[in-house]
């Protein structure tokens, strides 16, 4: 499964290393991808072989710091 996320504030290569760190860890999380645009929207792509919790990756954006925009499954 491939769930995608939104996220606003990243602009550089550690805000990719701490969102896909942070999102890394939500149970059944097995691959995060990030599509960085510097001071936009940045795309992170989701890869889990089973549903993930929504709430739990937003927790974990929130928790590097970064804004969750919208999600889609």
């Amino acid at each position: 499964m491939t769930t995608t996320f939104q996220v606003a504030g990243m602009t550089c290569s550690h805000c990719v290393n701490s969102v896909t760190a942070e999102v890394g860890q939500v149970a059944g999380v097995e691959a995060v991808v990030v599509d960085l645009v510097p001071g936009g929207v940045s795309v992170v792509t989701v890869s889990s072989s089973e549903p993930i919790d929504p709430v739990a990756v937003a927790a974990a954006i929130d928790e590097a710091g970064y804004e969750l925009v919208t999600a889609t499954p």
